[in-house]
């Protein structure tokens, strides 16, 4: 293989592993692998195109009509001359899309779904950067520049990464530009037979080849200093739901944008889960029975199994006047509007904004985007709720039992898309479903045997210390051993309505609060709460409440109060606390000595997704994690590491005989002239030994007695060149390590580091993966069988 063929190789993976960075930003990442090829059909033109050999700026040019070429084939086909050539339809196209990219990158959280935009945007970028590596680091023989667009490409994917493995990404991004670097360093040496060292020369040695070492330093401090800057001034790809400071769900303008499917109270998390109920929020509403006053974040409608979450719903504009009417919701369905003002506390950052359902208007300053489907604002451009002051128009629906029981069929699109279940849910929770509604006689029946049979009549403790576990059958083990806490009883209800044909959701948010004195209501963080929401045409989605002791059992769950064994609405639950908060924070197991001993128990975690951790981690992912963590140690030791072991064996036990002399002195003369490379006087070999040594005594300003050492080991080199019988020489280890101690005398503390943690010298690993390539390939080679045309005989 040749010094261009391998240079190119190393340029080819260099920008893979830059554009690796950009692979959690968009799913799947199948589009790599598109990328990977036609970037090695440009490198090859490219190859060929030296070859021949053509100009410099020829070359470019070809591979850039032709990477024009190959982004017309694969996204501009139909409007291409001939499927092929480019032609104004097809560069109005890829315009077109582009631009849809663009529209795409600003509307999608992270990770964004591989749309023909964003995958044009991806593959036609990082082609771009392609060509720009191969050209400075293969055709212009220039691989320290080339670092510059690669660090481009690494930054954009930086600035856009929620951060959750970027050192992993700059580790294979630094990795790809140190192959380069050596690739280039290789292909000097097997041309000039010299390496660029940083040494200062004497009057009389060129200064040349030095200048490219200063170059390639200075552009490795510009582009440190960039990734450490530039990312931060790029705009965030992912949005609300996902940035955990909360930069907003895009960073496009107007009306569009999505919101992605994630856990909603992943954020909360930490706020809620601690033992002082601190103040969310302080209410005042127009609302006459504040026990019914749920506050609304998000709904949950997706479910895959072990979690519910929030599909990818489109966002908009706050509407300005009147909220559209919520789906579902016919006009004889009873409802009142009613006005509530809500005040935030400070430190309450959510990205959510908590609001009565269904809301009809709201008056609110600040980014917000208007989700239609859940009827829900989110923040947008780093909005949150911290210290907010707003205020929202709700309707207080009020359907009766009879209207709920005479409900139709809601439409099939809807009932299609809420009464999805996923396959790996144990068949325990339909059947379950079917025992417990088995004398219903409507979905609306189904559902009210559903609620009371978790609230009542199922022997369903409410526990927030219970560990159900985790995966597909955390329902399961729930329906089996009856205790949990909001988000199970929510969870598994929303899961057997779904089950039985009835469209189910599950929603988040806080539970009625405690009225104050001054008329207003205290919401705190044990107020947290989840619910299952059931749709019936005519009433729309329609609250229901199966965890026992918390919130409040909607009216029109009870048809007939005499004869139901729920609770009555109006009265607080027996078991509840004498305060009107929806949400004790001990579980029901917590008992007055457990609180004196302990100083209070642990208030209920408001997560919405099933516990993830209940079964402890696997021992293999312990062990990927160790490997992974020594991994990280030992690397950036590995140069260090070999060298001390080279050296070890170079200046080893062997060599006291007359067999092994004149391996053991070359191999102390190797060691000699790599601990000089070490400490920047960089080998010639075109010098012989003694002027060689001549050469490192001067340029490594050592005294009398490590010049007597070098030129000691010199001689002996040259015995073993030219004469006939060479003898065993001792102290030749003493005599370098002698050396080594006034190499170091004579530099700096910087130098002394650089030599111990990054030797130079180190480069000669790569060299000899290389040429063990080469003679693994020139023997394969060597077994192809070849074919001789016979020769015809001579008449």
């Amino acid at each position: 293989m040749s010094g261009r063929v391998r240079l190119a190789l190393a340029a080819w993976v260099a920008t893979l592993l830059a554009a690796s960075a950009l692979l959690p930003l968009v799913e799947p990442a199948t589009w790599i692998v598109q990328a990977a090829f036609l970037l090695a059909v440009q490198a090859g033109v490219g190859a060929a195109a030296r070859r021949v050999p053509l100009a410099r700026p020829l070359t470019v040019a070809v591979q850039a009509l032709v990477t024009l070429v190959l982004l017309t084939v694969v996204f501009a086909r139909e409007q291409a001359l001939a499927g092929v050539l480019p032609g104004p339809d097809a560069f109005r196209f890829l315009a077109e899309l582009l631009e849809q990219g663009g529209n795409d990158v600003s509307r999608y959280a992270i990770p964004a779904p591989l749309s023909d935009g964003i995958r044009l945007m991806l593959i036609g970028g990082v082609l771009v950067i392609g060509l720009l590596v191969d050209t400075l680091a293969v055709t212009f023989r220039s691989a320290a520049p080339a670092g510059l667009p690669l660090l481009a490409l690494y930054s954009v994917a930086a600035g856009l990464s929620d951060g959750g493995s970027d050192w992993l990404w700059f580790l294979l991004a630094a990795a790809g530009y140190l192959m380069l670097l050596l690739a280039e360093g290789r292909d000097r040496l097997s041309q000039w037979g010299r390496v660029f060292g940083g040494a200062s020369r004497g009057p009389d040695e060129p200064a040349g080849p030095a200048a490219p070492v200063r170059t390639g330093r200075r552009i490795g401090a510009l582009t440190l200093g960039i990734a450490l800057v530039v990312p931060l001034g790029l705009p965030a790809m992912n949005g609300g739901l996902l940035d955990p400071a909360g930069t907003g769900v895009g960073s496009g303008s107007g009306g569009g944008g999505t919101i992605s499917a994630v856990n909603p109270l992943v954020s909360l998390r930490d706020s809620l889960n601690v033992d002082e109920d601190r103040q969310v929020m302080s209410l005042r509403t127009e609302m006459d029975n504040v026990s019914d006053l749920y506050l609304r974040i998000v709904s949950l409608d997706d479910f895959d199994g072990t979690t519910w979450k929030p599909s990818k719903r489109s966002i908009t504009t706050v509407p300005d006047d009147a909220f559209p009417n919520p789906t579902g919701l016919g006009p004889d369905v009873r409802r009142k509007e009613f006005v509530t003002t809500i005040s935030t506390a400070e430190w309450y950052g959510q990205d959510w904004l908590p609001m009565p359902y269904p809301p009809s208007g709201v008056d609110i300053r600040g980014n917000w985007r208007y989700e239609p489907v859940g009827m829900t604002l989110v923040g947008d451009h780093g909005q949150n709720t911290r210290g907010l002051t707003y205020q929202v128009r709700g309707l207080d629906v009020r359907p009766t039992a009879e209207q709920l029981a005479d409900a139709p069929a809601p439409p099939a699109a809807l009932r299609r898309e809420y009464t999805e279940l996923p396959d790996s849910l144990p068949d325990v929770v339909a059947e379950t479903a079917r025992e417990v509604t088995a004398e219903a006689e409507s979905p609306y029946d189904q559902a009210v045997a559903l609620q009371e049979y978790f609230a009542v009549t199922g022997g369903f403790e409410y526990d927030t210390q219970v560990d159900v576990g985790s995966g597909s059958r955390a329902i399961a083990r729930f329906l089996r051993d009856k205790q949990g806490f909001c988000v199970h009883f929510s969870f598994a209800m929303a899961s057997m309505a779904r089950s039985l044909g009835i469209p189910a959701r599950v929603a988040v948010g806080f539970a009625p609060g405690t009225p104050q004195a001054d008329g207003t209501v205290s919401v705190g963080l044990r107020d947290a709460h989840a619910w299952p929401e059931l749709y019936f045409e005519g009433a729309g989605w329609t609250r229901f409440e199966p965890t026992p002791t918390r919130g409040s059992v909607p009216s029109y769950t009870v048809p007939d109060t005499a004869d139901s064994a729920l609770p009555d609405p109006v009265q607080p639950s027996q078991e509840a606390s004498s305060a009107p908060s929806a949400a004790p924070s001990q579980s029901e197991t917590c008992t007055a000595v457990e609180k004196k001993l302990n100083g209070g128990c642990a208030s209920e975690s408001a997560q919405a997704a099933l516990p993830s951790g209940g079964d402890g981690p696997k021992w293999y992912a312990v062990l990927a994690w160790a490997l992974a963590g020594l991994a990280v140690l030992v690397l950036p030791l590995a140069p260090m590491l070999w060298r001390l072991r080279t050296r070890a064996v170079r200046l080893g036990a062997h060599g006291r005989s007359d067999t092994d002399a004149a391996p053991h002195i070359l191999a102390v003369w190797d060691e000699l002239t790599d601990t000089a490379w070490d400490f920047g006087i960089s080998p010639d070999e075109s010098l012989t030994p003694r002027k060689a040594a001549a050469r490192i005594v001067r340029l490594g300003r050592l005294d009398e007695v490590g010049a007597a050492s070098v030129h000691r080991v010199a001689d002996a080199v040259e015995q073993v060149l030219y004469a006939p019988r060479p003898r065993p020489v001792a102290g030749l280890t003493e005599d370098v390590h002698r050396v080594i101690a006034g190499l170091r005398s004579a530099v700096g503390r910087g130098t002394r580091l650089r030599a111990v943690l990054v030797p130079r010298s180190a480069v000669r690993v790569t060299w000899a993966v290389s040429a063990w390539w080469s003679g693994v390939r020139g023997r394969a080679l060597a077994l192809r069988p070849t074919w001789r045309r016979p020769s015809r005989q001579q008449g």
